[in-house]
């Protein structure tokens, strides 16, 4: 095996163009193997093989630097420098990431997890080296869907105007443009990017510059070549924003792409290489369904089929209960950024298709939308996961509350999410939406309490956020009607009070019994509401208990806790109880499975169990039982 001699990116410099084909293949075959066992994000990962070997053949990394914007397709690069031995261990505490990290690899930029960024990253990079007389290349992987995030634009548009030295590579897997992958247009791309052409080009219109006749000639010979390109090939939009265009040219092409890259790589300023990639290459369950393999669960890799028994999520109860509100209210629409089907929101959009909206990976815009939606009597649902909706805070203020919209923000992904790591668990929206004025917080215990917060929300005039986790949906068989800002007891005990929150209920009612071993009486409470609190309940609390515990899978920074605790204060309270607020610390959070993660930061009911019979025998409370 070719793959087998290769660990850093100088060995590949020694591989013809035959055997860079074999180890491409090579690299997919482990790339399916690993991620079938392991889960992951598969198919743009498996789409962009050639494009990471091309790049480190190339260039001269990690002197040359590269950055991927999201870090869904960087597998193949991982593998390529120095982590093919770990990456068995993908996506596990202790392995390796499965986004760049730069704590694992010199050749990683950036921690990068969210959308649009690369550019930007890059621009500064470059400017960085331009300042420091550093000649080295900076290079930007972007993908399509990067394209509909403003921040994206805005660094397309100063990488233009400052003419940085950057090289944009767009990977653009959206089929419906492949016809555009011809001989013409590899042809055309092939003259225009040789070193040559570029010579007599720059040559020719420094020479033409001292000739006043002809200086009027000069920007229509531009205009022309603009002109002949822009009929074959859409990258006049680029040219526009001051960037040189190449392509679209095949990305599975090796030869192309080196030759392409060898070319375009030593030119001056801003220039973006237009690539066409297949989602899933190589796979043939991941080609024909790209979306469900873009972050693949185990799967049989002689049928595509996933291992796990499917077991319904809160996603899908909230998806299933909105439709339902849906056929009864016409005012009811809902919007995501690019997450359908991980929100569930794909099945609103097969029952109501006029009614949903899907803008892309434009979470701002999202928000702005729905605003106007709300402003002309509709009921909007906007449904984004914890990590990615924190990225429009500004519109949640300006355009959502400040107004006193009756806007539903359904928080999909809410706490600890696994494997996909620090970019991605949701831990801090309980301290960035319980700040904002007009909104009401929320987080349901159950799934049938998901469906009643809903319910609840689209009645109430107001805007509302509603958190829930990645997991199973489950029941605890305490129903009860929700009231704005009551919370729910559901367990009337004598000794110690835990106030829990969300998913952390379910912990609760755990440590309920484990402590009943301790002889200890528990005062459960299930908060319901993260604003408003209950407050004639916490004061009641407070009165009957010397101790009391706060439990959320979020940040203690801002968090429910804290929120607890800045009331008893206002309320002239803390001296005489002891609040214990127990939660995620002020750092982020690694890679490993939620269960793991719960038990290290001592959120499982176990440790939980055993604090608070600590607690108690510190505070000389029922020490004679203990």
């Amino acid at each position: 095996m070719i793959l087998e001699k290769i660990n850093f990116p100088k060995e590949l410099k020694k591989l013809n163009i035959k055997e860079l084909k074999i180890l491409s293949e090579e690299i997919r075959n482990l790339i399916i193997e690993v991620v079938s066992k392991k889960g992951g994000h598969l198919a743009s990962s498996l789409g962009c093989v050639e494009l990471c070997i091309a790049l480190h053949y190339c260039l001269d990394t990690p002197t040359d630097t590269i950055i991927f914007d999201v870090g869904h397709q960087t597998y193949a690069h991982k593998i390529l420098t120095g982590r093919k031995d770990k990456f068995y261990k993908l996506r596990e505490y202790g392995g390796i990431s499965g986004f760049p990290n730069p704590n694992e690899s010199i050749f990683d930029v950036y921690i990068s997890g969210h959308a649009s960024t690369a550019i930007s990253w890059a621009q500064g990079i470059a400017e960085a080296k331009r300042l420091k007389g550093d000649n080295s290349k900076t290079i930007a992987v972007i993908g399509d869907g990067s394209l509909t995030g403003g921040m994206c634009f805005e660094a397309l548009n100063s990488c233009g105007h400052m003419q940085s030295e950057v090289l944009v590579i767009l990977n653009h897997n959206d089929l419906s443009i492949a016809p555009s992958v011809g001989a013409l247009s590899n042809y055309l791309n092939k003259i225009i990017s040789a070193p040559i052409y570029n010579r007599i080009k720059s040559e020719l219109e420094k020479f033409l510059k001292h000739f006043s006749v002809i200086k009027k000639i000069a920007p229509k010979v531009k205009k022309f070549e603009e002109t002949i390109k822009g009929l074959i090939v859409p990258g006049i939009f680029f040219e526009e924003l001051g960037f040189r265009y190449f392509g679209p040219i095949d990305g599975h092409n090796l030869e192309l792409l080196i030759s392409t890259l060898k070319n375009i790589s030593s030119l001056k300023g801003p220039r973006l290489l237009h690539i066409i990639t297949k989602k899933g290459k190589g796979y043939k369950f991941a080609e024909d369904n790209p979306q469900d393999f873009h972050s693949a669960v185990f799967f049989n890799i002689q049928t595509g089929t996933p291992l796990k028994e499917h077991k319904e999520t809160f996603s899908e109860v909230f998806a299933k209960k909105l439709i339902d509100l849906a056929k009864d209210d016409n005012r009811i629409v809902a919007l995501t950024a690019a997450m359908p089907k991980g929100t569930g929101l794909d099945l609103f959009e097969k029952n109501f298709p006029q009614r949903f909206f899907d803008v892309g990976i434009a979470e701002e815009h999202t928000v702005g939308l729905a605003s106007g939606l709300a402003k002309e009597g509709f009921k909007p649902i906007v449904a984004i996961y914890s990590t990615f909706l924190q990225r429009s805070f500004d519109q949640i203020i300006h355009d959502v509350a400040l107004q006193n919209l009756g806007v539903v923000f359904a928080i999909d992904r809410a706490g600890l999410v696994g494997e996909d790591g620090p970019t991605h668990h949701g831990v801090f929206d309980i301290g960035y939406m319980r700040l904002v004025p007009n909104l009401v917080c929320l987080a349901p215990k159950d799934k049938e309490e998901l469906e009643d917060m809903l319910e609840f929300a689209v009645k109430l005039n107001l805007p509302v956020s509603i958190r829930y986790p990645k997991d199973h949906a489950y029941s605890l068989n305490k129903r009860e009607k929700i009231e704005l800002g009551k919370s729910q007891i559901l367990n009337e005990g004598d000794d110690v009070c835990i106030i829990a929150v969300g998913s952390m209920v379910k912990v609760g009612y755990e440590v309920l019994n484990l402590v009943k071993d301790f002889g200890i009486s528990l005062f459960l409470v299930n908060a319901r509401f993260i604003k408003p609190l209950d407050e004639e309940l916490l004061i009641y609390i407070a009165k009957r208990f010397n101790i009391i515990f706060t439990i959320e899978e979020a940040n203690l920074n801002c968090g429910f806790g804290s929120a607890i605790l800045e009331f008893y204060e206002k309320e002239g309270l803390l001296g005489k109880i002891k609040l214990i607020r127990l939660g995620l610390p002020d750092e982020f959070i690694p890679v490993g499975k939620r269960e793991e993660l719960l038990k290290m930061y001592g959120l499982d009911a176990k440790r939980i169990s055993e604090r608070i019979k600590k607690t108690i025998y510190k505070e000389n409370l029922l020490w004679q039982r203990l």
